[in-house]
């Protein structure tokens, strides 16, 4: 049978005859659709695609005409089939009969990256999308072959090639595995950066402007020299923007070029037009009713004959990250709707005049604030931190505080806080939306150290938001009672018969839920002995036994970073031939001491601080027992002494973050402690005491020590001794100085790197106090802090300093960490 198969194309006038009707193409003629059938596709629904065609049974149509053209386009628009055929099957009776022949396109079965390492190959996976059974078009093709490229032109190799092999897969019908090629090739680095025609200012001072595009250089470790296109026109604004800041605000980029100078380089020129220099005369306000001109000028903090930098002017009038600027002078006062604009009004020669012209509007007052995102946390939890109240006048240094408090929980990815102000401008209020998302809070401690000669093991838990008023609410365990803030800590430690330690801690942040008054019990139990049974002829223990009851708040005065803190500790040590100091091998010691802290803290992210300070101060005093008794202690036994213990004990710990880039922050650290005595003829008690040296986590002791790191030595041995024993110093001092680096902000694996030099000491008694006779070291070392596991840490260190009674320490040394900042 004769068929004809319509297309847009023109042809010829002549006509073909099909059965006893003609069909001549000079003479379109109108007949009715009699039947319509599909031929050639196996997987697709017919009835759908007689529908998609436009083409239906008893409709009129010109053939030749329009409708079979349009038929053929709209199917070939699914992009399923690579060929389409409209074919007249038979003419009776004025009626034609069609079939719409069809070749489908295959699918795939499954797709290939060659030419890569594996980690590209999987960030390219999630890129593309290809699942197996989708239809194979070159418009697939094409796409995929422009992400691959894409994916490696960000990472510098300008001259990837990328080719596709289709490949038949005989397993299944009508599918294909598509194959992609890849040569990266070598990374095209930037051999040099060229400027013409800036005369006032440096060519380095505006390549360094040029933060992402740097040209080739032996020491550049962090920042390569990839060329990357729309880095490159983000730092032609900030070359701009740096001839802007010095006050060359004409200047311009005449043209620019990126040229090949090999395979592996290119260079850069760029011509520009510097222009004049202009500097600020006389600035004016007007608007201004709530501040007069004066204060605005003073906050504004430019003078007539300054240089015109229009940052330098914005960053002062909004949002100035360094200090107040005019803005929020009125946004703290509830001026939500101020707004004011710099206008040049004059310019001669090279000065500039402004006017600066102030809309105060009204007063806001906050109406609702709402948080959402919360999906753990109880919302009385969140609101008693955020420091913005309905009915108060809007402050931004409110909001800002509130995202501080609430990044100092712990509970929320503090890289994702938000802050939603929604004006009602109708009725001067302000609607407040916080914008919280969770991350996992609760810690598990399971670790093994080095401690008495034995290994010691070590499982804790810290639920650092728990429920204690729905512990006995059924729902409520998923998998435990949490969302009220409040910290419950369980932590266990043993190597067997030898040693065994428990504690527990739990602490309200919000006593009676209206105040920050913070109260926490803690108590513990701990014993170390030889290894022989209780009741054993030559067991040798010592058992200790101590609670902790602490009541703290914050303060208003100097200021509301500060806070305050009082425990009372009682512990009690009993010993079973137990040799701690000479002399004292049996019976029992008591302690009931008073602790006093002060801090301020004015950090801002806890994990990876990169501004403000902690300053800590602490004493802890024991009354006076001996000065009830009246008794001479000169010639009394250990055990007398030592039976109520009597110190005072002073420590001081200060901490400093500044931030000298994005990622890139510098802390320092200073400490000292000491531990006094009130009576001579007791004196100082052989318990509380500090420990200098190594990775400060060295095993377990029980007689209240603190052990303090001092990288690059082994534990303990800065450590004071007696005949050859370690007996703890009753003062010590130490410095630290870090550079940070973070690599992943990721709340779910915050990592940075980081490099330290640190110096420190302990002395025996206060007269033999040196602060300037240090033992010194650097390195370098790395932290990760994962939720369910907290702050871990690697680190490097090389000592400076040789160690009386330590001949054999190694000049450098790896240091493992938990927990612990520096």
């Amino acid at each position: 049978m004769s068929l004809l198969m319509f297309t847009s194309v023109s042809v010829n006038a002549q006509s073909i005859s099909i059965g006893q009707e003609k069909i001549d193409y000079a003479v379109p003629k109108q007949y009715e659709v009699g039947g319509i059938t599909v031929s050639g596709t196996r997987y697709l629904d017919k009835k759908v695609l007689i529908l998609l065609s436009g083409l239906s049974v008893g409709e009129t149509i010109q053939v030749p005409g329009e409708a079979i053209t349009e038929a053929i386009r709209k199917l070939w628009d699914q992009g399923l089939f690579s060929d389409i055929d409209i074919r007249v099957t038979k003419i009776a009776d004025g009626k034609i009969f069609l079939d719409i022949k069809l070749e489908e396109r295959p699918r795939l079965s499954k797709f290939a990256l060659k030419g890569m390492k594996k980690g590209d190959a999987n960030d390219i996976r999630e890129s593309i999308h290809l699942v197996k059974g989708k239809v194979v078009t070159d418009n697939i093709i094409v796409s995929t072959e422009n992400i691959i490229k894409n994916h490696f032109i960000d990472k510098g190799f300008l001259n990837i090639e990328v080719s596709t092999e289709t490949e038949r897969d005989s397993t299944l019908p009508n599918s294909v595995i598509l194959k992609f090629n890849v040569n990266k090739g070598k990374k095209v680095k930037i051999n040099r950066i060229l400027f013409r025609g800036n005369e006032e200012v440096k060519n380095g001072k505006l390549a360094r402007s040029m933060k992402e595009t740097r040209q080739k250089r032996w020491w550049r470790v962090w920042k390569t020299s990839k060329f990357l296109d729309y880095e490159y026109e983000n730092d032609k604004k900030a070359v701009i923007a740096k001839y802007n800041q010095l006050g060359y605000r004409d200047a311009r980029i005449i043209s620019d070029t990126v040229y090949k100078v090999d395979k592996r380089n290119v260079n850069i020129e760029i011509n520009l037009e510097e222009g004049r220099k202009y500097y600020f005369r006389n600035i004016s306000w007007t608007g201004n009713t709530k501040y007069s001109a004066e204060l605005l000028g003073k906050i504004l903090g430019i003078k007539k004959g300054d240089v015109y930098d229009r940052s330098r002017l914005e960053a002062n009038l909004f949002m100035n990250p360094n200090g107040r600027d005019v803005s929020s002078l009125y946004l703290d006062d509830g001026y939500l709707f101020f707004n004011v604009e710099p206008v040049e009004i004059l310019v001669v020669n090279d000065s500039i005049d402004l006017e600066m012209r102030i809309r105060e509007g009204k007063q806001a007052t906050i109406n609702k604030v709402t948080v959402v995102g919360n999906t753990k946390t109880n919302d009385h939890v969140i609101m008693r931190e955020i420091r913005t109240k309905p009915g108060q006048l809007f402050s931004r240094a409110d909001i800002i505080r509130s995202q501080r408090e609430l990044s100092q929980l712990g509970y929320f990815n503090a890289e994702t806080l938000g802050v939603e102000p929604k004006p009602n401008p109708a009725d001067g209020t302000v609607d407040i939306v916080y914008t919280v998302e969770e991350k996992p809070s609760d810690q598990i401690e399971l670790s093994g150290g080095w401690g008495a000669g034995r290994i010691v093991g070590t499982l804790g838990v810290a639920f650092n938001n728990f429920s204690l008023r729905n512990m006995f609410k059924k729902h409520a365990w998923r998998p435990l009672p949490a969302g009220d803030g409040q910290k419950l800590s369980l932590r266990a430690q043993s190597n067997g018969l030898y040693f065994q330690s428990y504690n527990f801690s739990f602490m309200e942040p919000w006593l009676g839920g209206n105040k920050p008054n913070a109260l926490s019990v803690s108590a513990y139990h701990s014993v170390q002995s030889n290894g022989v049974q209780r009741g054993g002829e030559n067991r040798q223990a010592i058992r200790i036994t101590g609670a902790t009851v602490g009541l703290g708040s914050r303060l208003q005065w100097p200021d509301d970073f500060f806070s305050w803190r009082v425990d009372l500790n009682y512990q009690n040590y009993i010993l079973e031939n137990y040799l701690l100091i000479s002399g004292f091998n049996n019976g029992h010691s008591n302690t009931v001491s008073l602790r006093f802290t002060l801090m301020r803290n004015s950090i801002g992210d806890p994990i990876f601080p990169t501004y403000g300070s902690t300053l800590t101060g602490s004493v802890e005093v024991t009354p006076p027992f001996s000065a009830f008794t009246q008794k001479d202690y000169t010639n009394a036994d250990p055990s007398e002494k030592y039976k109520l213990i009597e110190y005072h004990k002073w420590k001081f710990d200060a901490k400093w973050f500044i931030g000298l880039a994005k990622n890139l922050v510098i802390a320092t650290k200073f400490q000292f402690g000491f531990l006094g005595l009130y009576n001579r003829q007791l004196g100082i008690a052989p318990f509380e005491r500090f420990y200098v040296g190594g990775d400060g986590l060295s095993g377990f002791g029980l007689d209240g020590r603190e052990i303090f790191a001092l990288r690059g030595y082994d534990n303990n041995s800065l450590t004071p001794q007696l005949n050859g024993t370690q007996v703890g110093g009753t003062i010590f001092t130490k410095y630290t100085a870090e550079v940070r680096y973070r690599v992943s902000p990721n709340p779910q694996a915050t990592v940075y790197v980081l490099g330290f030099a640190e110096a420190g000491n302990s002395w025996l008694a206060f007269n033999e106090f040196k602060p300037f006779q240090l033992k010194k070291s650097a390195g370098l070392g790395v932290r990760i802090f994962l939720p369910m596991f907290g702050l871990l840490g690697l680190d490097y260190g090389w000592r400076f300093d040789d160690v009386p009674g330590y001949p054999n320490m190694a000049p450098s040394q790896f240091h493992f960490s938990i927990g612990q900042q520096f």
